[in-house]
């Protein structure tokens, strides 16, 4: 049985393919994250398109791992006959193209290639043609160019090929998707191209100002975080999948091929701190492309370019991963009313004057604006952070992200001598802090709750300390810790809400709350249990250092993948743990917590 994690990322900053295990493409979505994907076999089966390169017979023994400091593949294959390495990757540039090199390592190996393209999401047959550049695949619309000197069979709107490698012999495959009369480079070095992807990484990763003891897990999570960015205009997609499921079977498939203004600010955080700043100015400059497209008002989630996502809809013809019905594409919660994205994207905004990484008026009319709606709306019930379909609540999660909007701007104004009605937003400040504190408290438990409405635990209220709403010391935030631990503590991983609140009647626990775990248990000084929890966290990344939304013990990794937001909360958390490594050693701590930067 297929499993999530049998999949590694290969990408370009403008789309991306997974690569299975058996060297099979089954995700391919060119030219840009959001497109149609060609090869869907990961929603469904070989039929509805992939490309599979690997021995021709019994494989003894498999192994696979990033290129140091890469998004380069490298699998190696052995079988009675000799040992293969195939090594995968995407050159960065405008056109894209998945590049496969082929090489035996030892004695000699029978090898089969197979390509069967399906435009549309797996809905229609690709027509092809051999010429002189290479194997053509259309269908009207897409196109994609098959070159490398293989001896191809043509059936059915397959190609394929069986060919023989001895040691020391290598095979180059490139696969272009080209706009209509686009033609790649005649003259192209398909091993040059390889080359200069490996060292563009390589170049990038040399940028990271993380020197501490987990510096594999967070490079490979930067280097994931960089590639779910769309390069033309600066966005973060969330994942680069859509409708992995959040449970095999069950129906709560989503697309996640979108820009989350909550991920991304989460993210920018955490590539600012790494001294990834280019990336942080390209996102500022995405998010004023999103507001000025939408007349000041906030959505939800972007396409990459800053625009409205396409309208939810469901793909009939395909079964989904594991029989997991429905497939979607689009995601509806671009029109759900979510409070707390106010407060996310202010605290990025205040992150940003502090770093001196946007000038100090920039954007404040706009802010000001989003303070005059936010005074108005706060008190109204939200669809949350969890985005739960028909349960509009007054979440207290929600509700803390507002009073940060309003603290953030408050302490720019002061530093920054920006015009603003502060006596108005400092009794605004108060009034939304007393009213969580006098509604978002269980009175029995004296924690917070999920809701105003409800008393149900919810791991976002982990956040609750660390964006300073409340001390960790706090009678209110330990009661909401220990029921955090008493009722979503399981089998060592958090889930994030109780199970009869999920679409399915259950799912995985939710990995970057377990993380949040982790910085909570951190801040309260119980080090030694964060840094085992941490480790653990590490040891559910699949072989090649990947991680899912969630987890399911026995099951495994559920949900979109790669998830940004998991990986994100794993480098937090790894460098919340270094700070505090600095403090017991006698050092300054550098900023890496959620709160405000004067208080960290």
């Amino acid at each position: 049985m297929r499993t999530i994690e049998d999949y590694a990322l290969i990408g370009d900053m403008r789309c991306a393919a997974l690569v299975g295990r058996d060297g099979s493409i089954d995700w391919f979505c060119p030219p840009r994250f959001d497109a149609p994907a060609c090869c869907a076999a990961l929603l469904g089966g070989a039929e509805h398109g992939h490309w599979r390169v690997a021995p021709l017979g019994e494989v003894l023994q498999q192994d696979r791992a990033y290129l140091p400091d890469t998004l380069v593949l490298n699998t190696e294959w052995r079988t009675a006959g000799g040992r293969v390495r195939v090594r995968d990757c995407m050159p960065l540039g405008e056109q894209s193209c998945i590049l496969r090199v082929i090489e035996c390592l030892e004695g000699a190996l029978d090898m089969q290639m197979s390509l069967l393209p399906r435009f549309g999401n797996g809905a229609r047959t690709a027509r092809l043609q051999l010429g002189q550049e290479g194997l053509s695949a259309w269908d009207g619309e897409q196109r994609l160019l098959l070159r490398g000197k293989l001896p191809l069979q043509l059936q059915e709107g397959c190609a394929q090929a069986t060919f023989r490698l001895q040691a020391g012999e290598v095979l180059t495959l490139e696969l272009f998707h080209l706009a209509p009369e686009q033609w790649p480079a005649a003259d192209s070095d398909p091993l040059a191209a390889m080359r200069q992807c490996h060292d563009w990484w390589r170049r990038w990763v040399g940028q990271c100002s993380y020197r501490g003891r987990w510096r594999e897990a967070v490079v490979r999570s930067l280097i994931t975080l960089k590639a779910l960015t769309y390069a033309p205009s600066g966005g973060m997609v969330a994942a680069p999948t859509t409708s992995l499921p959040e449970l095999p079977g069950g129906a709560a498939n989503w697309d996640y091929r979108f820009c989350w203004v909550r991920d991304a600010v989460l993210a920018l955080d955490i590539l600012i701190d790494s001294n990834y700043l280019d990336e942080a100015r390209a996102w500022h400059a995405w998010l004023h492309r999103a507001l000025d497209g939408e007349g000041g008002k906030l959505r939800v989630l972007y396409d990459v370019e800053a625009g409205p996502p396409v309208e939810e809809k469901i793909l009939e013809w395909l079964p989904g991963f594991l029989d997991s019905r429905p497939v979607r594409i689009g995601n509806a919660a671009s029109n759900q009313h979510q409070l707390d994205l106010r407060g996310q994207l202010l605290d990025l905004l205040h992150i940003l004057r502090r770093s001196g990484l946007q000038p100090c008026g920039e954007t404040w009319e706009r802010q000001c604006e989003l303070m005059e709606e936010l005074a108005r709306r706060w008190r109204e019930p939200d669809d949350g952070i969890w985005e739960l379909r028909d349960r509009r609540r007054n979440y207290t999660h929600s509700k803390i992200y507002a009073w940060v909007a309003v603290d953030r701007s408050i302490r720019d104004a002061e530093t920054f001598s920006l015009r603003a009605p502060l006596e108005c937003w400092r009794t605004l400040r108060d009034e939304i802090h007393a009213d969580i504190c006098a509604k978002g408290v269980d009175p029995q438990r004296g924690a917070f709750r999920q809701s105003y409405e409800e008393s149900r635990p919810d791991a976002s209220l982990l956040m609750a300390p660390l964006l300073g709403f409340l001390p960790i010391e706090d009678e209110r935030v330990q009661a909401t810790l220990r029921w955090v631990e008493q009722s979503l503590f399981r089998d060592g991983l958090v889930w994030r809400f109780a199970p009869e609140q999920a679409a399915d009647g259950d799912e995985g626990a939710f990995l970057a709350c377990s993380f949040w775990l982790v910085d909570n248990w951190l801040m309260a000084g119980r080090e030694t249990e964060a840094e085992a929890l941490f480790e653990r966290l590490l040891r559910l990344r699949n072989d090649v250092g990947l991680l899912a939304e969630q987890y399911l013990p026995g099951v495994g990794q559920l949900g979109n993948f790669p998830q940004a937001l998991s990986h994100l909360a794993l480098v937090k958390s790894a460098y919340l743990l270094e700070a505090c490594k600095q403090v017991h050693r006698g050092g300054v701590p550098e900023r890496h917590s959620y709160g405000p930067v004067e208080d960290a």
